[in-house]
This record gives structure tokens, C-alpha cells and sequence, in this order.
């Protein structure tokens, strides 16, 4: 955009206001033209269809012999956040009405953790390796710089609490950083241990194998430096857990065997930090057996059932819970949450097909998934705390 600053000086005022906003919404990089927030959105192609951006993330992407995918979500508020796949990053402002093209190219995101809407990190890796990359962003997403972690292994999961400040979550271990992924400092934890997850730099949480018995939850409150175990779960198997944290709320998925497409796992939640724990459910399979800890008080199973395999957590406040899910053998996906902290659970099934999904919640009730599908690879959002959801773009096989 040219401005004349001779003639008119209010209007160059008025202009630079007009790109400073741009700019800040999506951050210094490529333009993105957004819509006018004070004009009504046209019905006709609010929340419908791909938007116009399928042939234009199909071309650009860097992956033209795949299919279109959606990986991951990150909601900022209700009305902000992004959604990612296979080569590419989208973009909404308002509340998913539109959206915008942030990024194409090699990236095929995993999981996106925007601390604010400028500066973002993501886990990626690039068609055909299977290593995942630890990357940043300083403009919004349109531009991405790989992080070199010497030392540090593959992490599996980030956190970022602001630009500078986050964890990293390899297999079995936790790492903090607090000058914005440059460099990483490693935190101590149990032997044996499978998940970690930390709330500040003094409370923590860990999910450790016991060989031959199962597992065991343990918890610090100084770094690190002592753990104390909280529970002990009995399992004949154990491949693996996940551990998410917020608040006073702790969530840990367990995982058993998988078989016939199937996956069984329990899940237990606290919420008093970790000093007591209940089993929510133990999702056991025909296909994959028993759930770790299935002979205990939990009942019932996971969301997308039969056989469903979790997607991720989201936390908020320190009574809200959900968790995403798919199911490849049933081709459907679904979420469970909680509004007490475990104490009770309940399973939604969507009613549309997928193989796996991941969710954002920026609210107790307004949440955003997308979902993986052979056909139908779609972003949805909630305003009813998941009982009922709306499409909001859409990639599908025959738009592409």
C-alpha cells in the first residue's frame, strides 16, 4: 500500500492504523487481507465448504501426492486460532465464519502451541523422514524456523506458557526452556519414567513403569528433587502413557495392548494435585485386552468406541476436562469430558466419520476439533461444551 503523506494527513493516519491492526492479528510476515469485523459475514459462505482454499493448500502444501489432512487445532479465545496438516496452516479470526491461508510448504505439523498470536511453536517433520522438528514462528505462522536441540530427544509433546517460557516432553523425560526453545535444561525424574508433565517449575507429575507389576503416579513439589508415589496401578502390560496437567487437575492415560485396529487403555484423573487419584474408565478390548488397572472401580470406556484411540487432552480451569478420540476401525471419532474433575464422564459420539481427532478448548464450553478422515477431513466447533458440534471448512476428496 502507498499512502500520500502531503496531502492528506488523516488519511495516512487512518491507513496506518487500518495495516498496524493487520499486522498485529496475524503478526509481521506475508499479507493476509482479512474481513471487515464491523461488516456481517455473508451466510452463503459462513462456516461452509473449504472456504476457496482447498486448490490453493492442495498446490502449495509440498505434499501434492497426499491427500489434504487436518493434524491439530489452537484456539487462542473463542474467536482466534489456527488449524494445521500435512503442509499446511489456516486461519480464523471469527470464530471459524472464515478462513485464511498462513502458511504452505515442507512442514507437516503435529501439534501447535501458540503462546500468544504472533510467536508460536510446533512439532513437525518433513515427508519422508519419520523425525519430528521442534519449530518457532515470530510472525504469526507464516514463516517457520527450525530449532536445533543438541542433546535433547525427539520431544513428543511442548508446552509454552508465553514466548519465552515452556516445556518439552520427550518419551521419557521433561526439559524447560526459558529464553523460547534455544536452549533446554533437563528436569529429574523417577527411572522407568514413561510421562511427565509439570505446572511450574516446582510441581510436577510422572507416570513410571514397575516392570512385572504395572504402573505407578508420583508427584514433586520441589522441582524434582524428591517424588513421592501416589498410586500404584496393576497392568500385565505397559506400552506407554500420557500425562496432562493444569491447575489442580491431573489426567493420565494409560495405555495396554492394541490389536485388530483396537486400542485399550484407563484413564485416571486428580483433582487435588495429584495426591489422590480415581480411575474415570478402563476401555477393554476383544481386540487389545485388558486395560491397565480394568479390575478396579473404573467402568465403562473411552469415547469412539469400540476400540477408540486417543487423540489429546484439553484442561481448563481445575474442574474441566475433554478428550478427543478416533476409531480406524469403526471410522468414527468422538469426545468424553468431565465437569468435576473425574468424578463423573460422559461420551459423545459425532455424528460424522474420522479416524483419529484432536480438540481445543479456550472455554469451559467452546471448543474446536479436527478431524482425520479418509473422506471428510473437516474442522468443527462446539458452543454447548461438545454435545453438539458445527462444521466449519471442510477439505474433501472431491474438492481437491
Amino acid at each position: 500500500m502507498r499512502i500520500k503523506t502531503t496531502k492528506n494527513t488523516k488519511t495516512w493516519k487512518r491507513a496506518s492504523v487500518i495495516t498496524l491492526a493487520l499486522t498485529l492479528l496475524w503478526g509481521i510476515g506475508q499479507a493476509h487481507t482479512l474481513p471487515n469485523a464491523s461488516a456481517a459475514p455473508s451466510t452463503a459462505t459462513c462456516g461452509t465448504g473449504g472456504h476457496g482454499l482447498t486448490p490453493e493448500l492442495k498446490k502449495g502444501s509440498g505434499v501434492e501426492g497426499q491427500q489434504l489432512q487436518f493434524t491439530d487445532i489452537d484456539f487462542l479465545n473463542q474467536t482466534t486460532g489456527r488449524a494445521a496438516g500435512k503442509g499446511f496452516l489456516i486461519g480464523t479470526s471469527n470464530a471459524g465464519c472464515t478462513w485464511q491461508s498462513i502458511y504452505t510448504g515442507q512442514w507437516q505439523f503435529e501439534q501447535l502451541n501458540f503462546p500468544n498470536n504472533v510467536t508460536g511453536y510446533a512439532l513437525a517433520g518433513v515427508k519422508g523422514p519419520s523425525l519430528t522438528y521442534l519449530i518457532r514462528t515470530d510472525d504469526g505462522g507464516s514463516h517457520w524456523k527450525r530449532l536445533d536441540t543438541p542433546g535433547v530427544p525427539q520431544f513428543k509433546r511442548i508446552d509454552f506458557s508465553d514466548k519465552n517460557n515452556g516445556y518439552g516432553y520427550s518419551y521419557n523425560g521433561s526439559y524447560r526452556t526459558s529464553n523460547g526453545g534455544v536452549t533446554w535444561s533437563k528436569m529429574n525424574t523417577p527411572a522407568n519414567t514413561r510421562a511427565t508433565s509439570f505446572t511450574t517449575d516446582k510441581q510436577g507429575y510422572a507416570v513410571v513403569v514397575v516392570p512385572g507389576t504395572g504402573y505407578k503416579l508420583e508427584k514433586t513439589s520441589d522441582g524434582g528433587k524428591s517424588w513421592s508415589t501416589a498410586l500404584r496401578v496393576k497392568s500385565d502390560t505397559w506400552n506407554g502413557a500420557d500425562l496432562y496437567a493444569h491447575g489442580s487437575q491431573v489426567w493420565a492415560i494409560l495405555y495396554g495392548d492394541a490389536g485388530m485396529s483396537q486400542q485399550s487403555y484407563s484413564l485416571y484423573a486428580s483433582g487435588d494435585q495429584g495426591e489422590n487419584w480415581r480411575q474415570v474408565f478402563a476401555q477393554s478390548t476383544a481386540g487389545a485386552g485388558p486395560a491397565p488397572g480394568s479390575n478396579q472401580e473404573g467402568k465403562g470406556s473411552g469415547p469412539a468406541n469400540p476400540g477408540g484411540h486417543p487423540g489429546n487432552m484439553a484442561l481448563v480451569g481445575n474442574q474441566t476436562a475433554y478428550l478427543s478420540a478416533g476409531s480406524p476401525a469403526t471410522d468414527k471419532v468422538g469426545i468424553g469430558r468431565s465437569f468435576d474433575a473425574g468424578s463423573t464422564w460422559k461420551n459423545v459420539d459425532l455424528k460424522t466419520e474420522g479416524y483419529s481427532s484432536r480438540i481445543s478448548f479456550p472455554t469451559t464450553k467452546i471448543g474446536w476439533l479436527v478431524v482425520t478422515s479418509e473422506n471428510r477431513p473437516a474442522v468443527y466447533e462446539t458452543t454447548d461444551g461438545g454435545i453438539t458440534w458445527s462444521e466449519k471448512i471442510s477439505v474433501r476428496s472431491e474438492q481437491n
